[in-house]
């Protein structure tokens, strides 16, 4: 399954995208906090994580989707939201802390939530496996349609939770996709010093489920994957595990020295860069010219300039505000 020229066009510009964004984000994450880092410090306080690097693993597989099909996501969302449709402008006054944002500014860049689009993210690892499968029963259930898929990191198939959520829909043949993204690193500590399997999808066996391996950080490669593991759910014929080797170009968090990462690797991994290889690939294959992508920089552009000014001139919410949409008992 490949993608025609309109839908890798989407990829491309989705990719970049999630990658100018999070680059003014860093920008601004950054204000208030030199020379001395302060975390508490400038107008996003608190952790930041950046998913600059992993903007395939979010294209390839959202192609496929579509506004009732829910996604949850990672402490490392944002080029997920980008790509499931979560509004621009209320995400960055969300990351803000503003009233405008998608939660009142109440719970930052880790716990973004759009019902919209269907999309929610969780800080704590492997948290949105069980609403993922939750969804994908009521589909099941309700008779609807739907597929759900939930973006993990390599490090949460260690959690207890990935082992109910796979039996679970294994068992129930449920509409359910879980996606890894394996960036060889869970914080600080490597893969091959926290799991014993070379390979995650290979656990899909113990589900007798389909697992798939999608090697190079290949947009194209996971759109073809993760449209049969689509399709095949649409079908009623049950869950499928992905895993995606995929880099992360940045930290942890905004601040992390990573002294861990040997020597030459961010070299490495910023030298096979995916998203000026797709735009090479298609300039190669006339899919775009010059010009298109000109349009594209500029387009984008504009796009994080409106919502980081949304953002910035939106109010604060009042202290008062915290106890709306909060569980009250009756007495």
């Amino acid at each position: 399954m490949q993608p025609g020229r309109a839908e890798k066009r989407w990829m491309y510009e989705t990719m970049l995208l999630s990658r100018r964004y999070e680059e003014a984000i860093e920008k601004i994450y950054l204000e208030g906090k030199q020379p001395r880092f302060d975390m508490a410090a400038g107008p996003i306080p608190g952790e930041m994580h950046l998913s600059n690097g992993q903007e395939p693993c979010a294209v390839g597989v959202i192609a496929h989707l579509e506004a009732h099909d829910t996604v949850t996501a990672t402490h490392r969302p944002h080029h997920q939201a980008i790509a499931k449709g979560v509004d621009l402008k209320e995400m960055t006054a969300e990351i803000f802390g503003k009233k405008a944002g998608l939660s009142g500014g109440r719970g930052g860049h880790m716990h973004l939530l759009d019902p919209r689009v269907n999309f929610v993210c969780s800080g704590i690892i492997a948290q949105g496996l069980g609403p993922a499968l939750g969804a994908a029963l009521s589909r099941t259930m309700q008779g609807k349609p739907g597929v759900a898929v939930a973006f993990i990191g390599e490090g949460a198939v260690n959690q207890g939770a990935f082992h109910e959520t796979m039996n679970l829909a294994a068992l129930w043949n449920l509409p359910l996709i879980v996606v890894v993204e394996d960036n060889a690193w869970g914080i600080s500590v490597s893969k091959k010093d926290s799991t014993a399997v070379e390979r995650n999808h290979v656990r899909a066996a113990a589900y007798g489920i389909p697992g798939h391996f999608v090697p190079d950080n290949d947009p194209i490669a996971i759109y073809d994957v993760a449209g049969e593991a689509i399709a095949r759910a649409r079908r009623g014929e049950g869950p499928t595990l992905i895993e995606i080797e995929t880099d992360r170009l940045a930290g942890h968090f905004m601040g992390d020295a990573e002294q861990y990462r040997p020597e030459g690797e961010k070299d490495a991994l910023f030298a096979r860069d995916p998203i000026p290889r797709l735009r090479d690939q298609m300039l190669a294959a006339g899919e775009l010219s010059a010009e298109d992508v000109a349009s594209i920089d500029a387009a984008v552009a504009r796009r994080i300039d409106e919502a980081v000014a949304f953002a910035r001139e939106s109010p604060y919410p009042e202290p008062s505000d915290a106890l709306e949409h909060a569980f009250h008992p009756v007495t």
